[in-house]
């Protein structure tokens, strides 16, 4: 706990008669990003040392980590380590200035730099707070949201929810653009003079040559749509949050933030609005006012434990109960909604089993084994042209697209813990609980050449257990592959399973079942069943935007009822994992926010 944390009260009655500080001086370092790019940061050390409490500051678009130092001082936080980036694209990390492949890779960024953070400096994730302005403030939102760490505490300046695009039809334009060109870029249009009335700042600004202007086509477009998803799914962040907004800003609307504001789950939460500020919230010419009123939020939260809420029992209550409820009601005959989703039925049943992928799916269920393992494959398949058209929009749906992304994180997730299994010389025993035909380990295994390994598929569908069977034969794993039927959420069943596996895979399991007892019961047989030290690999759904449209238009493989899925927030399946004694170590989530792949350790008995 930070020691001074008693006297911020004292701090705000004196704030500007404090305002001339000594300039702390920033070491220069890089961390290692997901895709192996260094990312530049600076670190501006803690007195006394490491270990501690420590501050991540992320910059706006265009900025870079050096135009933070004048925030690092006027906190006034001596005790605290303060960390800021260069994000990829910017200042002096590498990359194409203003581009990323998508948000979801800043996303990762962030994420790996606050694991870098806590690993490398000693300082528990739990003990940092974060200050972000603009396109930064979204982005840890997203973070947030899409992998919930268990930070302390979160400040966001002036969230560019919503920027102002004063050309007509400009997204529309954009996603043209986009289509046509890859990479695209644009220009700022903002001048230095509307971000901030302080003169110092309009000429650092203009005459900074690290900063650039331009910015990519894919990441506007992705700041735009990540934002629509966090407004409407705010009330899955629970961090205690702190806004600042900045009532005069030029360049981003005030409205959704405020919605955001009031959507928000955090049981703590405090917004502040100041009249007359320019969009550069914390370069402001009384940047003190916003600058102290972030400085008390965060001592206070240091001044307490980090309280989060129980989420286990988020199937009986919560915001994603409801959404479940609501999607259980049948609508109103001659709704409109009613009237859509009926023809969209229709269709499919009629004109779209000229698709191989929709037959097959409404004779096997659109959330089977053999539905995904078509997903999987993605090649085009059909009756007729027009039968191939259907099937191709079919497998290029948002949720498709997720789910492939899933797979290749899967795999991924697979590769690198197994070989963290190895280096910590305990065999290599692969237990999946419910890998419908095995694909996607059955792909792993193919590049692990002489490695030692057994593997335990197991399914609750005899047909994919079979042709699981077969699979393997064909692809020459019979030896080292085994295949059988059972139930995943049988405890006792995988307590029992022998050998004790190390590395246990559930994939695409959990999201298909409402109600989290089944759910603890599945963790509790697999972590009887694992020794210490042994990984879990798990998926989870934390959003969907197509949720309705599958819940009222599309069947189940549990005797063809309509399929509808309840979310279940990052928090609430993380919690579930770690109530079995699991702590998370990794995740992986596709762009669009839909589909998690993480990785957690079991800890000491």
């Amino acid at each position: 706990m930070y020691a001074g944390v008693a006297a911020w009260g004292e701090f705000s009655l004196s704030y500007n008669q404090r305002m001339t500080l000594m300039t702390r001086i920033a070491t220069e370092n890089s961390f290692e990003a997901s895709d192996g790019e260094k990312i530049f940061y600076r670190h501006w050390p803690a007195r006394g040392g490491g270990g501690g409490n420590g501050i991540l500051l992320f910059h706006r678009g265009h900025e870079h980590s050096g135009r933070l130092q004048h925030v690092v001082d006027k906190l006034d936080l001596p005790d605290f380590h303060m960390f800021a980036w260069d994000a990829r694209g910017h200042g002096r990390s590498p990359g194409l200035r203003g581009y990323a492949e998508n948000f979801g890779v800043l996303e990762k960024d962030a994420d790996c730099f606050v694991r870098h953070v806590a690993c490398t400096h000693g300082i528990s994730i739990d003990d940092i707070a974060i200050i972000a302005q603009s396109v930064g403030s979204v982005l840890i939102a997203a973070w947030v949201h899409d992998f919930a760490p268990k930070i302390r505490c979160m400040v966001l300046a002036a969230p560019a929810l919503k920027v102002k695009l004063y050309v007509p039809l400009a997204i529309p334009g954009l996603r043209l653009l986009q289509r046509i060109k890859k990479p695209a870029f644009v220009k700022s249009y903002v001048k230095a003079k509307f971000l901030t009335h302080d003169a110092a700042q309009i000429a650092s600004y203009e005459n900074d040559p690290l900063i650039s202007r331009s910015i990519a086509v894919n990441i506007l477009l992705d700041l735009f749509d990540t934002s629509q998803r966090l407004i409407a799914d705010a009330a899955a962040i629970y961090t205690p949050t702190q806004m600042l907004i900045s009532g005069a800003d030029w360049v981003v609307h005030q409205e959704p933030q405020r919605e955001f504001f009031q959507r928000l789950g955090s049981a703590v939460k405090e917004k502040h609005e100041f009249a007359g500020f320019y969009h550069d919230t914390l370069n402001e010419k009384d940047s003190h006012l916003a600058i102290g009123k972030a400085r008390e939020f965060i001592l206070r939260q240091f001044a307490k434990p980090l309280m989060l809420p129980d989420l286990c029992a988020a199937d009986r209550s919560g915001h994603t109960k409801k959404e479940y409820d609501l999607l259980t009601r049948p609508l109103a005959p001659l709704s409109a909604k009613a009237l859509g989703f009926a023809t969209t039925r229709l269709s499919m049943r009629t004109l779209g089993r000229l698709s191989d992928g929709i037959r097959g799916s409404l004779k096997s269920g659109f959330d089977s084994g053999a539905a995904l393992d078509y997903v999987y494959k993605n090649q085009v398949s059909g009756h007729t042209p027009i039968g191939r058209l259907i099937d191709g929009s079919y497998l290029n749906s948002a949720g498709w697209r997720g789910i492939r992304q899933r797979k290749a994180h899967l795999e991924r997730a697979i590769r690198e813990t197994a070989q963290k299994v190895e280096q910590a010389g305990a065999p290599l025993r692969f237990l999946d609980v419910a890998a419908g035909q095995g694909r996607y380990l059955l792909n792993v295994l193919q590049s692990f050449n002489g490695a030692s390994y057994e593997a335990l598929l197991r399914d609750f569908d005899p047909a994919n257990v079979e042709q699981g069977r077969k699979l393997a034969a064909h692809n020459g794993f019979a030896n080292r592959v085994r295949f059988e039927v059972a139930d995943a959420f049988d405890r006792a069943s995988l307590a029992r399973v022998t050998p004790r596996p190390t590395l246990v895979i559930v994939s695409g399991l959990y999201e298909l079942f409402p109600d989290n007892p089944p759910v603890q019961n599945s963790l509790a047989g697999i972590a009887e069943a694992m020794e210490p030290g042994g990984f879990l690999i798990y998926t989870n759904q934390p959003w969907h935007p197509q949720l309705e449209l599958i819940a009222r238009t599309l069947t189940s493989h549990r005797g063809g009822a309509r399929w509808i899925m309840r979310r279940r927030t990052q928090l609430e399946m993380d919690q579930l994992v770690e109530a079995v004694g699991f702590v998370k170590a990794e995740q992986f989530i596709d762009q669009w926010g839909m589909f998690s792949v993480s990785v957690a350790r079991k800890g000491s008995p």
